[in-house]
């Protein structure tokens, strides 16, 4: 059987795979492990824009209420907002319906906990084992021990609030384009850019509930690029379906990707001596340009495997204060305890109401340096060989030599496909290209 918990929560097709029924049990068995059954816990409930949200939130809230629990509402809200509301109502966790940047079918159920972080496997594990065993040891109370759900209206304006008290500067005279995806941020983000004095000129904030993600937002940023460009803006944040992920574009209509925030924020947390140790935390996913443009700024990245809970997990054991993957999911630890879309966009837009540049000007700092991904098949046996055969590893150690530290070899077996993905990086796009393909061809040959 394969595990009920992924890489981010319970997330499948809403009503196939994520049943109403699902979420039923993991309202009750969440809520007990979370709090180990010695009181009667507050449990923050918020969602995104998508149609099978109110039946997920329904059912969860049963759950919650079943085992003499309280539900506090708040409604929809990004999924970073939930982890600030948990922390900011005292309350013993927070659960989020969201299934991020994934078309409307899909749905997800992923839970913080009363710290506003995600959870550990073991504590995962632990809920689904209890699903697993009928929650036999889950209590049913009666009459006035069951409980209660309260719904917060004003939530939203609690995180705005919040938002708006970690802005550095007034925003007056920026001209700013938002694609909020039909998504969670098409309240929010709008708000507290005007809140904070900017032009704000949106697309896609009319969320009907079967839109979400639909051609527009982080995953889709062609109709941002030029709409920033029509309105003559100055730069444009696109978000994905639960805002826990934030997107630029540049005024020209160029995208800026993660690397090239996260190259530009810790420059200017360094200038004002707010970056501690002077160190970025990324995954071995971030383009070399990253380490390159880090490097000449005096700034040192510490590389993670791929995927932002080891990327918090590097940022909590040795104190670092910020971190993020190229896609866009970055951590500010000094304000939030996960990914904030709305706050990367609003510490952008205040690097350029800083310094008076443009951000086309601060991202030139960082070069992206060509990269080519070739997949090469191997038995699910042999992912590994690569590791240990003296053929293969002279091969690598000769590419690394011709590119002369100006690229990089990255080989990571597949998790669920017989393959071994080759990634190179390098000046020459032709050159790393061959390079990767005779690569992958010979680790092929050599774990027949």
């Amino acid at each position: 059987m394969s595990r009920m918990f992924g890489t981010d929560g319970v997330r499948g097709i809403a009503n196939k795979e994520l049943t109403a029924e699902l979420a039923y049990n993991l309202g009750r068995a969440g809520s007990f492990v979370l709090t180990e059954g010695t009181h009667k816990p507050n449990i923050v409930v918020g969602m995104d824009t998508r149609i099978s949200g109110d039946m997920l939130e329904a059912a969860m809230v049963a759950g919650i209420c079943s085992v003499g629990a309280h539900a506090i509402c708040v409604g929809v809200v990004p999924t970073p907002a939930v982890a600030y509301l948990t922390r900011y109502y005292n309350a013993d966790a927070g659960i989020v319906i969201s299934a991020s940047h994934n078309p409307v079918e899909y749905n997800g159920i992923k839970f913080f906990n009363k710290d506003g972080y995600k959870l550990p496997d073991e504590v995962e594990d632990r809920i689904e084992k209890i699903i697993n065993n009928r929650l036999c040891e889950v209590p049913s109370p009666v009459g006035e021990n069951l409980g209660i759900s309260d719904i917060r209206k004003d939530a939203i304006f609690d995180y705005i609030d919040f938002l708006k008290g970690i802005a550095e500067v007034e925003l007056d005279g920026v001209k700013i384009a938002l694609d909020c995806a039909e998504g969670a941020s098409y309240f929010a983000a709008p708000e507290i850019f005007k809140r904070l004095g900017a032009e704000v000129h949106v697309i896609h904030n009319n969320p009907n509930g079967k839109n979400i993600n639909k051609a527009c937002g982080s995953t889709h940023m062609d109709e941002l690029k030029r709409y920033t460009v029509e309105m003559g803006c100055q730069i444009g944040f696109a978000f994905d379906g639960d805002a826990d992920r934030c997107l630029a574009v540049d005024e020209k209509g160029e995208l800026i990707n993660g690397d090239f925030i996260l190259a530009i924020l810790s420059k200017d947390l360094k200038e004002i001596g707010k970056l501690d140790e002077d160190t970025l935390v990324v995954t071995v996913m971030s383009n070399i340009g990253l380490d390159i443009a880090c490097r000449n700024e005096g700034i040192k990245t510490v590389k993670t495997k791929v995927g932002d809970r080891y990327v918090l997990e590097e940022m909590l054991k040795s104190g670092y204060k910020i971190g993020g993957e190229q896609s866009g999911h970055i951590i500010f630890l000094d304000y939030n305890t996960t990914g904030d879309g709305l706050i990367t966009a609003i510490k952008l837009a205040s690097v350029i109401r800083k310094s008076g540049k443009t951000i086309s000007e601060h991202a030139a700092s960082m070069k992206e340096f060509p990269q080519v991904l070739v997949n090469a098949k191997v038995s699910n046996e042999k992912k590994d060989y690569y590791n240990t055969d003296k053929t293969i590893l002279d091969e690598i150690e000769k590419i690394e030599k011709e590119l002369e530290g100006k690229g990089r070899v990255l080989i990571r077996p597949s998790g669920t496909e017989p393959l071994v993905r080759v990634m190179l990086e390098g000046e020459n796009q032709d050159e790393i290209d061959k390079m990767a393909h005779e690569l992958a061809a010979l680790i092929e040959e050599r774990s027949r």
